[in-house]
């Protein structure tokens, strides 16, 4: 048998790759960024990946984060009103609120200045390279607040 710690850990080894993956397909756009050229479509792609990133990240982790509090529930023997009492702080708490607060901030840049700069005349090549050094913040964020929760829930499971 597995341990839930085991799949825990091969959980996140899957983020971390999810992760890597999305990052390695930007690489080969960026030796055209460091000479220099770049055109809208690349401002457009780099939004459109931070929304592919995130909307990944989430359908990879939340219907089995969702499914261990779901046992969770089933093993502490909780009523609906229980559970949503319990298991709220291992879905909201100071360190979860600042993964977010970074990651709404880092959403908010990616976007606007994406937008600002497809719609641009001349596209400023250098600000391609930060929106994508933003958008790996931005996966790597959400990556360790998937990780700090299932740390969290398998804490709770292990008790």
């Amino acid at each position: 048998m597995v341990t839930l710690r085991t799949k825990t850990q091969r959980l996140f080894v899957a983020l971390a790759s999810i992760g890597l993956g999305l990052i390695a397909s930007l690489e080969p756009l960026a030796a055209q960024d460091a000479a220099g050229v770049c055109d809208k479509s690349q401002f457009e792609a780099v939004v459109d990946e931070a929304g592919a990133a995130l909307r990944a990240l989430n359908q990879n982790h939340k219907p089995v984060f969702q499914e261990k509090l779901r046992a969770l529930k089933d093993k502490r023997g909780w009523s609906n009103d229980q559970f949503m009492t319990e298991a709220a702080p291992l879905v909201k708490d100071e360190k979860i609120d600042g993964f977010d607060q970074t990651s709404n901030t880092l959403l908010v840049e990616i976007s606007g200045r994406g937008e600002e700069e497809a719609a641009a005349k001349t596209p400023d090549c250098a600000l391609l390279l930060e929106l994508r050094a933003k958008l790996k913040l931005l996966v790597d964020t959400q990556t360790q607040k998937w990780a700090y929760m299932f740390e969290k829930l398998s804490a709770e499971m292990a008790k």
